[in-house]
């Protein structure tokens, strides 16, 4: 794996989704438990407010960077990312290279009935595809009991991929609390793209992902639920802009473009 960049706090793999996909696919082959973590601008924030991501963030088999001001800031650092890997993308690209290759995936998160529906969605669309479990657990803390039992059902289960969407943070934590002894050889936290592939929410215009403007489309949908997130997610861009802009090292800002890591990329799979 090549060496990742630094962006405000977070090593981010330089990564296309297609990369992305492969490298997971090189650790359900390695067999060994891990977890990838997908951050958008909302992670990076948390990581600074919260010292202990920072441990979590070091203890996942990459990072991918899902958010457009990410691809910038690695930009203006003279050190590119390839694309933006937004989990939206590859909830759909991974259950594709899923039905090829016939890994088990177990949907864990999301509210009521929706891990369902996103694995009726998802196996209509993937001819093939195994998933082995959903789970919409009560957004309470479960008592020890529930856990375990919880747990015994996803190994008992025996998915190659568990597809995790919980909020932010309680994910990563969760994944990092719970993966070694799951025994699942790669967990990937989505978050509310679990509601995208079940059609529970409609995704921007493509012209809208690719300039950046998804938020702005998300925020018209949601506009109670995401203007605080947003509005703080938005402070923090301007503080770290402002840090990089005082830094005296700051690297000279580069107009080519720094190749992705060459890993063994599976067939272009365009997502929905």
């Amino acid at each position: 794996m090549n060496e990742p960049v630094w962006v405000w706090g977070v090593p981010l793999a330089r990564w296309t989704l297609a990369d992305t996909v492969a490298a997971i696919g090189g650790l359900i082959e390695a067999g060994r438990p891990t977890y990838v973590i997908t951050a958008n601008t909302n992670y990076l924030m948390l990581t600074e407010e919260n010292p202990d991501l920072q441990a979590i963030n070091a203890r996942a088999a990459f990072i991918v960077a899902d958010g457009a001001p990410l691809i910038w800031a690695s930009r203006w650092q003279g050190t590119p990312l390839p694309e933006r890997v937004a989990g939206s993308d590859l909830i759909f690209v991974l259950s594709a290279e899923a039905a090829r290759k016939g890994y088990r995936l177990f949907f864990l998160g999301g509210p009521e009935g929706v891990a369902e529906e996103a694995a009726r969605q998802l196996a209509g669309r993937y001819p093939g595809l195994q998933v082995v479990g959903t789970e919409c657990p009560p957004f309470r803390e479960l008592t020890a009991e529930e856990q375990k039992a919880l747990e015994a059902r996803i190994r008992s289960a025996r998915p190659d991929i568990l597809v995790l969407a919980f909020s932010q943070p309680k994910g990563e934590r969760w994944i990092n609390q719970h993966f070694e002894e799951l025994g699942v050889p790669v967990s990937v936290q989505v978050g509310a793209s679990i509601d995208f592939a079940a059609g529970r929410i409609r995704r921007a215009p493509r012209w809208m992902q690719k300039s950046g403007l998804e938020w702005a489309f998300r925020l018209g949908l949601e506009p109670r639920r995401l203007f605080g997130r947003y509005a703080r997610n938005a402070w923090f861009i301007v503080r770290m802009v402002g840090r990089d802009l005082g830094r005296t090292d700051r690297p000279r800002r580069s107009m080519s473009s720094t190749p992705a890591a060459k890993v063994s990329s599976p067939r272009e799979i365009t997502p929905p």
